[in-house]
């Protein structure tokens, strides 16, 4: 079933290819998910996963979204700028060069998956980026591309994205496209998920439903 999610998605400034055991080096991915990669703590404060002790620990993610991909249940991409998209200086070295922003065409900017729950006919949406591509919008870029997916290939009826209580700037980003879509937020639900260390996170959740993204796209084709 793996062939319900497309291979590739292209957008105005990224390319989405496919993340697998096929595709996707371990030790490449673990150099950005390890404990010391840089800003890796300020990536994991919010998101659902803790950094990778071991590249074995990587090595089992991307069998498992592989796993996901092909049985039709969701699918794993990695997120890369198009050449010409260029970014702030950020690291330590770039900064003692004078931190003059370079191209980063190519390079490893996050992930970004959908998941899919057939029965109710929804897909939840999640994305994690590297500091150097944060404030560029590539956020909402690359969800209005999944919408796509969700919608007019999967045919869908919703499409919902939670964000964790307290990570701002990530729900003023969902929100944005959120309700760029027709959708909105739902509320917070409180104690609603369980995180890495046992802790229990009050998260916010948005929706937008098949009517509303085909109204809001309807709106977009005639102006």
């Amino acid at each position: 079933m793996s062939d319900l999610f497309p291979e590739r998605i292209e957008t105005e400034r990224l390319v989405l290819e496919a993340a697998t055991t096929e595709t996707v080096d371990p030790l490449d991915l673990y150099e950005h998910t390890r404990e010391d990669a840089p800003h890796i703590d300020e990536i994991t404060e919010h998101v659902t996963w803790d950094p990778h002790e071991t590249p074995k620990e990587t090595a089992e993610f991307l069998e498992l979204v592989t796993d996901e991909r092909e049985s039709g249940e969701g699918a794993t991409y990695v997120i890369r700028p198009k050449p010409g998209e260029e970014s702030e200086a950020r690291s330590a070295s770039e900064e003692s060069s004078g931190g003059v922003p370079r191209d980063r065409a190519g390079e490893f900017a996050g992930l970004t998956g959908i998941g899919v729950d057939w029965d109710a006919k929804t897909a939840t949406f999640g994305a994690w980026l590297r500091k150097p591509f944060w404030g560029r919008g590539y956020s909402g870029e690359r969800a209005a591309a999944l919408m796509d997916v969700a919608f007019d290939r999967l045919d869908l009826e919703a499409v919902v994205v939670a964000v964790h209580e307290g990570n701002e700037k990530s729900r003023k980003a969902v929100s944005r496209y959120v309700e760029a879509h027709g959708g909105r937020r739902e509320g917070l639900l409180r104690n609603f998920e369980v995180n890495m260390d046992g802790s229990v996170a009050d998260v916010h959740r948005f929706t937008v439903t098949a009517a509303e993204y085909r109204a809001a796209t309807a709106d977009e084709d005639t102006e």
